[in-house]
């Protein structure tokens, strides 16, 4: 990458202002084991750290509203995050993927937008990952074994995600897609910029969605009815679409949170792990607590294929087995960081299971963690309800007659969700649920409870209160 003394004058000062926003720590990734041509910013090892920009303005106060909001309340999205940005005259990318539209910033200053050709298809495991990362790495041309192809002036962020320009064989025939594998494709003329103006570790902030502008009838209207008495010891209430808060209590408060790590487990080895490569199960993995039919040692199951033990019976040993793929303690940071990556502040996982109470979590922070999956990783949602997805061949489990502990299974407004219990948190739930508003309007709402005595009842008392005060009986 070119370089010249003007940028490097300005060095010194820049990092001094990002230091004040940002706080920087070792990551690692798994990319497409992808051999690098030319070297010259780093070369891309087959295991080569990835990097997120964690904990990024972490003093800032998301939300802080009463239990039943009396005046309309958001919970912000990455907006804020690209104005912190612009305000610390500082050089990133924004690579909106609602807009299909690449920004370079240069001193918070927009030098030049360009078209994104092609991005993921989030609805068959390859999504681009949203989120606020740092370039790790790039190259004048990688190979990708993957996909057998050349992926000129890449640029390499997080996991196995990257942009580039646009991907040619061997023989110089370009590739031809309606969709990427998840990373994002630039043309040629606009990589080679991108590439030019971008330097290692500069902040690429990836954008899924930002909030729609929705209002509730109810505001307008000024009738809510009080919010039902909960056994929940902390909970949040929210829409995932606009980020309209209709009620809350103890939101940012740290609790643990059982089984819910298990989605968080199951997103980073999405992203981080060829979802057709296999593990065989040792003896070692089948420690955890609790059984499951059909994970016996020396069996091998494609990555997907745990998916299915993991969210629908909620197994412990399903948990250890996918994060055994790339190491168990590596597993762990990489859920730590991608928390941190996504707006998840006052998150910490100590195992990939949830059985340990030191993995803790906020009903806020479990609110971006169920957008995300909304808007990223959809195949999630669908098993968490016992459905099949993209699994790249046969499934060797008998998920009809697994025990599915997400209890709304049967509800055709329950998108998706997860279920946990240990002595320590009581009972936890995370829950998206689709309402038609009083206008036949779809809406995403999450339902977040922690420390509940009984999650199933608490659900049913809010959802009764939502339907009867903002969406359609």
């Amino acid at each position: 990458m070119s370089e010249n003394n003007q940028k490097e004058s300005q060095k010194g000062k820049k990092e001094l202002i990002l230091k004040v926003l940002l706080y920087s720590a070792i990551f690692a990734g798994v990319g497409f084991f992808v051999y690098a041509l030319f070297f010259p910013k780093t070369i891309i090892m087959e295991f080569e750290p990835a990097s997120i920009v964690g904990e990024s303005f972490k003093n800032e106060e998301l939300i802080d509203s009463p239990t039943q909001t009396k005046e309309p309340h958001y919970l912000k999205d990455f907006t804020q995050t690209r104005n912190n940005f612009i305000l610390a005259q500082a050089d990133f990318l924004e690579m909106h993927l609602s807009e299909m539209e690449l920004r370079v910033y240069q001193d918070g200053v927009l030098e030049k937008a360009v078209p994104i050709l092609l991005k993921g298809d989030p609805q068959g495991w390859g999504g681009t990952a949203a989120g606020l990362y740092k370039i790790k790495s790039g190259n004048i041309a990688s190979f990708s074994i993957v996909s057998d192809v050349y992926m000129p002036y890449s640029l390499s962020f997080y996991g196995k995600y990257y942009v580039h320009g646009i991907p040619y064989y061997p023989g110089g025939g370009k590739l031809v897609s309606d969709v990427s594998g998840g990373c994002i494709r630039l043309s040629d003329e606009d990589a080679e910029f991108v590439y030019n103006a971008a330097e290692i570790g500069m902040p690429i902030l990836v954008i899924d969605k930002e909030n729609d502008k929705y209002q509730y009838p109810s505001f307008i209207d000024g009738e809510i009815d009080e919010f039902p008495q909960l056994s929940a010891q902390s909970y949040l209430v929210a829409d995932l679409d606009s980020g309209f808060v209709f009620a809350e209590e103890n939101s940012q408060t740290p609790l643990p949170i059982a089984s819910l790590t298990k989605l968080m487990t199951a997103l980073v080895v999405a992203e981080n792990v060829d979802l057709r490569k296999s593990i065989s199960i040792t003896e070692k993995m089948l420690e955890a607590y609790g059984e499951t039919e059909g994970l016996e040692i020396g069996k091998s199951f494609r990555v997907v294929e745990l998916f299915y033990a993991l969210l629908i019976e909620s197994s412990n040993d399903a948990a250890e087995a996918l994060s055994g793929f790339l190491g168990r303690q590596r597993i762990i940071e990489i859920m730590n960081e991608k928390a941190k990556s996504i707006l998840m502040q006052n998150t910490n996982f100590s195992d990939p299971s949830g059985f340990d109470p030191k993995n803790t979590s906020t009903a806020q922070d479990l609110f971006y963690l169920l957008r995300y999956i909304l808007n990223n990783r959809p195949p999630i949602l669908e098993i968490t309800k016992g459905n099949s997805v993209r699994s790249f061949g046969e499934v060797r489990f008998d998920i009809e007659n697994f025990w599915n502990k997400n209890e709304f299974i049967n509800d055709s407004t329950f998108i998706g969700g997860k279920t946990g219990y240990i002595p320590e948190a009581n009972y936890t739930a995370a829950f998206i649920f689709n309402f038609n508003d009083k206008d036949g309007e779809a809406r995403n709402v999450a339902i977040i409870l922690l420390g509940s005595q009984d999650e199933k009842i608490d659900t049913q008392k809010i959802y009764i209160w939502l339907q009867k005060n903002y969406f359609k009986i």
